[in-house]
């Protein structure tokens, strides 16, 4: 039963969505009758179903043209740029990846490689690098689990990550601004700025489409990205001013 009222309140949150264009967690929490926790979860499911963009205090539709990208062609992006990603880690290197289904796309091409070290925020990216052949050295951060994020974060993550010095973080981003940087709904942004700090090189995995989106929070300023590989979705334009930053922008083919 409480399966079955969860997909209807799912249901009935998408319906009022696609009505208004936007919702809040405070009237949502209202309107059906549950706690605003509860409705949280829900819009983290349903973004991660890619049905809606959360934002601060609730959630909006997705832009017109990512709405319209298929699951199968948002994964073929995603494949590409994980392929491209992949070819800069070297044998031996030391790198942190974060939690994220783009970064996670990283994992198949990792066997390929001798003597790494991973550091994880994620269980998921640490239990399939420990499933698979040819196994690198995994770490985990541990710290708080963040039910928004799937991944640990907090003070205890950050001084665990602040114990090593990494070649690369390979991190991703719920969207791009070309003035300000990777952007992300969730608040908690110190443990990627940490990643950052103790990393030679900052690579920022995210599909082109994700500058149509606009999110509040910076997670990282342009100032403390090495790298973005993105496709090659990616107008000129954009490429050109991005570069301006100081950002190397590399960006994979798409067999869309």
């Amino acid at each position: 039963m409480q399966k079955r009222n969860t997909q209807q309140r799912r249901r009935g949150i998408i319906e009022t969505l696609n009505e208004r264009g936007e919702v809040a967690v405070d009237e949502l929490s209202k309107v059906f009758s549950t706690s605003e926790v509860t409705i949280r979860k829900d819009l983290a499911e349903l973004e991660n179903n890619g049905l809606l963009l959360r934002r601060f205090g609730g959630a909006v539709l997705l832009p017109k043209d990512a709405s319209e990208l298929s699951s199968e062609k948002l994964s073929s992006r995603k494949l590409a740029i994980s392929k491209l990603a992949a070819t800069l880690i070297q044998d031996h290197n030391r790198i942190i990846i974060d939690g994220g289904s783009t970064t996670s796309a990283l994992l198949p091409h990792l066997p390929k490689k001798l003597g790494l070290v991973v550091m994880t925020n994620s269980l998921q990216v640490a239990n399939t690098l420990l499933e698979g052949e040819n196994e690198p050295q995994v770490l985990m951060t541990g710290g708080t689990w963040d039910a928004q994020s799937h991944s640990f974060q907090g003070q205890m993550a950050e001084n665990m990550l602040r114990a090593y010095n990494f070649d690369q973080a390979f991190l991703g981003a719920a969207g791009l601004d070309i003035e300000r940087g990777s952007t992300t709904f969730n608040e908690l942004t110190s443990l990627s700025r940490t990643m950052a700090e103790v990393s030679k090189q900052v690579i920022v995995m995210a599909e082109s489409e994700k500058l149509e989106r606009k999110i509040p929070n910076v997670e990282l300023p342009w100032s403390q990205i090495s790298i973005l590989v993105t496709d090659d979705g990616l107008d000129e334009d954009a490429k050109q001013k991005i570069e301006k930053r100081g950002v190397t922008v590399m960006c994979a083919t798409c067999i869309c």
